[in-house]
Parts: C-alpha cells; sequence; structure tokens
C-alpha cells in the first residue's frame, strides 16, 4: 500500500457578483444586518453556467497548475449536491469534457463536508491501488436552491468550484494526506434539507451555530491526532467556509494563533461542497501557504455530516 498526496489545485467562480447592497434591493436587508451575522459581503452567481461548467473548469486549471495531462487520470469523484441531471453523473460529465478515457467516475453527496469524504475516498482508492491519479472535485451551483424572498438563506449562498489532483506518492514518504476523520449525526438531518424536486434549502441557523462551534473543534483535533501533528504545528487551517464567526470560533476553540485560518467566505459566500478546495486553492494561489506546509481541511453542514484530514500543502 502506498499513500497519496495533492500535487496541484485550481478554482473557479462565475463572473457575476452579487453584493449585499444588490442584495438589499431584493429582499428586506442591508450590508451591516449581513456582515454582522455570517460576515459576507459578496458572492458569485451562475447565470449560464451548470454545475459541469464550474466543476469542468476548476478540473482543467488544477491539471495545468500540475502539469499533467487528463490522458494520465483515472479517477474522477465530484462532491456535490446541487446536480440537475441523475445520469449521467457529475464525474462522468466533466470527464467527458476533459477528454479523459475509461475513468472511475462517480458522484458524493455529503453536501457542505463533501470535498473532504471524496477526497478520503480517492487516497483510499489510492492506497488500495484501485486508481493510481485521481481528480476530486467540489462544485456547487446553490443559487438554484434558494427562495430569494427569504434573508435568512439567500444572503448566505454562493457557487463555484474548487479541484485538487491527487496521485500516488513513492514508497516510504510521508502521507501527503492523513486519515480522515468522518460521520454524522442523522438523527438531526433535518437541520439543513434541500427538499422537492424543484429544490428549496431550508436550515436552523441556531441549531446549525450551536452544533458547530461546539462539536466540530474536538473532532478537528483528532484528525490531527491522526495525522501525529499538533494543531499548533498547523501552517493552515480551512473549514467550511459556513459563516465567519463559526470559522473564528472553531479556530479559537483548536487554539489555531499562527496559522493562516481560510475566510473565503466574506468573498465568496457558503458555496458549500466547493467551499473547501475554493478556499484553499486560493490560498496557495496567493503564495499565503508553502509547498509541504500542513494544512487542516475540514468540512462539515448537512446532514449533519463532517469530514477531515491533515494534508501537505502542493
Amino acid at each position: 500500500m502506498t499513500g497519496s498526496r495533492i500535487v496541484a489545485l485550481g478554482h473557479y467562480q462565475p463572473p457575476k457578483v452579487l453584493t449585499n447592497d444588490d442584495l438589499s434591493k431584493l429582499v428586506d436587508t442591508d450590508d451591516e444586518w449581513i456582515r454582522s451575522r455570517v460576515g459576507i459581503r459578496t458572492r458569485h452567481i451562475a447565470e449560464d453556467e451548470t454545475v459541469v461548467d464550474l466543476a469542468t473548469e476548476a478540473a482543467q486549471k488544477a491539471l495545468a497548475n500540475s502539469g499533467r495531462s487528463a490522458a494520465e487520470v483515472d479517477l474522477v469523484v465530484v462532491a456535490t449536491c446541487t446536480a440537475v441531471e441523475r445520469s449521467p453523473n457529475t464525474a462522468a460529465a466533466v470527464a467527458a469534457r476533459l477528454g479523459i478515457r475509461a475513468p472511475a467516475a462517480y458522484d458524493i453527496n455529503t453536501v457542505c463536508s463533501g470535498f473532504s469524504y471524496a477526497l478520503a475516498t480517492a487516497d483510499h482508492a489510492i492506497r488500495a491501488g484501485a486508481a493510481g491519479r485521481a481528480l476530486v472535485i467540489g462544485a456547487e451551483r446553490m443559487s438554484d436552491t434558494l427562495d430569494w424572498t427569504d434573508r435568512s438563506t439567500c444572503v448566505i449562498f454562493g457557487d463555484g468550484a474548487g479541484a485538487a489532483l491527487v496521485e500516488a506518492q513513492e514508497d516510504g514518504a510521508e502521507p501527503g494526506i492523513g486519515p480522515v476523520v468522518w460521520g454524522s449525526e442523522p438523527e438531526r438531518g433535518d437541520a439543513v434539507v434541500i427538499t422537492g424536486w424543484d429544490p428549496v434549502i431550508s436550515q436552523q441557523g441556531q441549531s446549525v451555530f450551536r452544533w458547530a462551534t461546539t462539536q466540530i473543534a474536538p473532532l478537528a483535533r483528532q484528525a490531527c491526532e491522526r495525522a501525529g501533528i499538533d494543531p499548533s504545528e498547523l501552517k493552515g487551517f480551512v473549514p467550511h467556509q459556513a459563516n465567519l464567526r463559526i470559522i473564528d470560533a472553531i479556530a479559537s476553540r483548536l487554539g489555531i494563533t499562527d496559522a493562516v485560518v481560510a475566510r473565503d467566505v466574506v468573498d465568496s459566500g457558503n458555496t458549500s461542497a466547493a467551499s473547501v478546495p475554493l478556499a484553499f486553492s486560493k490560498l496557495v494561489e496567493r503564495g499565503e501557504l508553502s509547498p509541504g506546509d500542513p494544512v487542516l481541511l475540514f468540512g462539515f453542514g448537512g446532514g449533519l455530516a463532517y469530514a477531515g484530514q491533515v494534508v501537505r500543502c502542493p
């Protein structure tokens, strides 16, 4: 068995930007109300682009940043909860767009924790010898699920995608992707729901806030322990971009003071399964993290499902 590592990242967001002032013209809200509660000032909204379009753009950038070709990929995994088509799945559609021949291809839907779930399954496949190089993508068009008259939800979410190219590493090398900590609280699954043929998202905001700010830090600490690292040694922390207050509360409970903490939610809103790879890719692109840096990724939300692992920065 061999480990795996992330060799490159890529991200994509639609060009349309919706500001808090724009939203104040649609619903009873304003910039101060939104910032004080969730910390968001802008979000990107897809117009003509599908989830497949968003995922493909991010995957192409990850490939370009890696110097690898699509022909070298044998596994495609897409985390999404907003795919419209049931078949072919999003992963197969992305593979077709990229010209990847005969890959294993599947979608994962654990909502906001989806990317960390997808990354773990790709790592497991590579360790088992079932794959050699994988594209792992989180892509969402959350705007499709919004009731634009409900200010409790329409101010929070945005659209986008992030992708990682993952490949096997040499025997004996330090694992580039650490053991996953994952699970769920299905008895509380109704805290965040997207229901119906014309789907609309709703959530129990205060309940989710309390759960995230009290339960996630101990689980994130477990991910560090399994990777053999203390949270104080982390160089980066990329949690799900749910809410700025939640992000800061978890970082504080973990005792993270010197690491770079992703706060992309301010500019991108909550992009569900796309939020972790999107924020991670931006940190790397801006040079805020260096190759080999230990970074804790942790997704949580709808389900209530969670997953996280320590990775080495590409």
